[in-house]
């Protein structure tokens, strides 16, 4: 929690802000670093390097053969949803041989999204299993690539095995709109269930 001064009729008013940290998830190529680009209010902090032929031995480019960087430590964001809430955006690397970096990444952290999709879905199976062995509340968004196949929130449900209460939306995380409505969708989910997240 912190706290930043506003002026009201001439004398200086204590509002109190929230703050929340949300990861953002998911398999590699699934568009993270794209998403939290897309909402940040800021300019986003990454921490992209170009794909090397030594990487190529243990990097599955099954799917996005023509990604050409990749995410090594994370991606960082800020949006600010109201006066009194502003979301710290942190974007999680995405290969295996980064995942070391998850524990310290979700230290703090109220909540997560989870991109997929569908093309490659067992990409994101790895960060779903993760967020809920820790009992991290966190939405479902499927990134919709073009000319990938669409699927209802059900049948991704049903996919991925999720829990009934677990938010499934689909989007484009190219979209600001489209990813805001990700975002809000998981902050609607930590308030239903009981977080401290008030707007």
């Amino acid at each position: 929690m912190a706290y930043a001064d506003f002026e009201h009729d001439g004398n200086r008013a204590i509002a109190e802000v929230h703050v929340a940290k949300i990861l953002i998830a998911g398999g590699f190529g699934v568009g993270k670093t794209t998403l939290v680009g897309t909402l940040s209010e800021v300019a986003p902090l990454r921490t992209e390097e170009r794909l090397s032929e030594i990487g190529s031995s243990v990097d599955d480019l099954t799917g996005v053969e023509a990604k050409s960087t990749t995410t090594v430590a994370l991606d960082f964001g800020r949006i600010t949803i109201s006066p009194k809430l502003i979301v710290y955006l942190f974007g999680t690397p995405g290969q295996d041989r980064f995942w070391f970096m998850w524990r310290e990444l979700s230290v703090g952290a109220l909540g997560a999204v989870v991109l997929a999709d569908t093309r490659r879905i067992d990409a994101c199976f790895a960060a779903v299993d993760y967020f809920e062995s820790r009992q991290i509340p966190f939405v479902v968004g499927v990134n919709c690539f073009d000319g990938a196949e669409v699927y209802d929130e059900d049948e991704i449900r049903y996919a991925l095995d999720l829990s009934p209460t677990t938010p499934v939306r689909l989007c484009d995380v190219r979209d600001r709109e489209s990813t805001k409505e990700v975002l809000l969708h998981l902050l609607e989910h930590l308030r239903s269930s009981a977080l401290p997240i008030r707007r």
